[in-house]
């Protein structure tokens, strides 16, 4: 068989096996209600969690920055590519974090490449949640350091392997805040517990926490009351603040000094567009100036859970995050349910191997404070009236 034909023939099987992931093309700015296909439905799968994608603040800001500091910097930031927004934008994060400097990336996936590598040698260890992203995986196999991983959540069987490592130089703790699939949160207090207890460093990932989650928005280090705790956290520009594109990563001096002379994706990447930083500037004053999108976002969430959970549907994930898997276990089912829905307006995916274990399908729902309680509800009545259609 060749190269091609090899190809062929496993994208065949994974049309077979009911797991083929089609990309749905939308005509429309991204939002609470978006046109597929000609025609307008509720979106009810992106990252926009407050609504912050289209709003007309932000997309001024970007139009403003576009003239003031052009399209690009054709460059990386060592050489000739930080702008005094860079920099502006650096110092906003850090505020916003309450850590000490922020470095930022063309994206979180180039965050999670760089860090580990430029701050663990072969003489440390990095022990990883075993459900971390994906970035986090691939950024832990660029290193020298031994790699080990606990059970999800499971503070017993951390501290096992931190009493295993002992001997390392440097243990470092890897966690999403948030996990991206299930929406459960880590549990931190523990995990900064056992820090303390055996001198290790901790990294959070706080993609599907930052901006919205906790009291103020600030991540799931303020909802688990561990802020000032955290040695390292990266998050993105790309999902709650703005959807744009860019990344950061935050925390310790030191540390952050270390990535600007070492961290690859930093260095061989061009800056990020002066148009997202100028938006992304717009996004931070609208987080400290109004409360309101988080306090939305949380209405939003709790009305979807408790009507989710009185039609019978599984359900994963805390109480208060937005991202809530139905879980469902068959991709063909979870497929099957997401079509449905589409074609009673409700935009939604079916998530399933290898995106999530065998066995574990699930159609990932994700709130927005753009939502409104009438858009919460007839998602709900849709996925209602879509499973007795599918005879699920």
């Amino acid at each position: 068989m060749s190269f091609i034909e090899r190809l062929k023939s496993e994208v065949d099987g994974i049309r077979a096996a009911g797991t083929f992931k089609s990309e749905r093309v939308i005509t429309s700015a991204q939002g609470a209600h978006i046109s597929v296909n000609g025609k307008q439905v509720l979106n009810f799968c992106a990252n926009n969690y407050l609504g912050l994608s289209n709003h007309p603040e932000v997309v001024a800001a970007a139009s403003e920055t576009l003239q003031s500091h052009g399209f690009g910097l054709s460059s990386v930031r060592f050489i000739c590519g930080t702008q005094d927004i860079h920099k502006q934008l650096e110092r906003v994060i850090a505020d916003f974090h309450g850590t000490d400097d922020t470095i930022l990336y063309p994206s979180c996936f180039d965050a999670n490449a760089g860090l580990f590598e430029a701050i663990l040698g072969a003489e440390d260890a990095v022990i990883s949640d075993e459900l971390n992203h994906a970035s986090i995986i691939d950024g832990i196999r660029l290193c020298k350091a031994q790699r080990h991983r606990f059970k999800h959540m499971d503070l017993e069987d951390l501290e096992k392997q931190l009493i295993a490592t002992q001997h390392c130089r440097t243990r470092l703790i890897a966690t999403d805040g948030a996990f991206s699939m299930d929406g459960d949160v880590a549990p931190l207090k523990g995990i900064c517990d056992l820090a303390d207890k055996y001198n290790a460093v901790v990294f959070i990932d706080e993609c599907h926490a930052t901006g919205f989650f906790g009291a103020t928005g600030r991540g799931s280090d303020e909802y688990c009351n561990v802020r000032g705790r955290i040695d390292i956290i990266n998050s993105t520009l790309g999902k709650a603040l703005g959807g744009g594109t860019g990344g950061y990563t935050t925390g310790r001096q030191a540390v952050i000094d270390i990535l600007r002379q070492r961290a690859r994706p930093y260095l061989f990447s061009n800056s990020v567009a002066p148009a997202v930083v100028g938006a992304s500037l717009k996004v931070f004053e609208i987080l400290t100036r109004s409360n309101a999108h988080v306090e939305q976002i949380r209405r939003n969430t709790h009305h979807f859970r408790d009507r989710m959970a009185a039609a019978g549907f599984t359900l994963t994930g805390a109480r208060d995050h937005p991202i809530v898997a139905v879980m469902l276990g068959d991709a063909r089912a979870a497929a099957t349910l997401a079509d449905k829905m589409l074609e009673q307006g409700i935009y939604v995916i079916g998530f399933s191997y290898p995106v999530v274990p065998k066995g574990k399908a699930r159609i990932r729902v994700q709130l927005s404070a753009a939502h409104s309680i009438a858009d919460v509800d007839k998602c709900v009545d849709v996925f209602v009236e879509a499973r007795t259609a599918a005879k699920l």
